[in-house]
């Protein structure tokens, strides 16, 4: 969500959100256990889905960097809230 020139994708705590394309989605919903609402959720007021314009029922990879590995990779499945 932008406000007066402030973007949270680029806030420096804010790791990195992508959304899926449908052929991506479909892969990781298969991988990990074949039902999109198995994954945890993430509200579609949240300021970083609003500013990716993520729509209900997209899932949204986050890249957060590890200590333990370079980078984790999460999924979220966008509900209404």
């Amino acid at each position: 969500m932008k406000k007066k020139g402030i973007d949270v994708l680029k806030h420096e705590l804010v790791p990195k959100h992508e959304i899926l394309s449908p052929e991506e989605a479909k892969k990781v919903v298969k991988k990990y256990g074949g039902n999109p609402y198995l994954f945890p959720y993430i509200l579609s007021s949240d300021p970083v889905v609003q500013a990716l314009g993520a729509k209900v029922g997209d899932i949204i990879m986050i890249t957060r960097k590890s200590e333990t590995s370079l980078q984790t990779k999460y999924y979220r499945l966008v509900v209404e809230g």
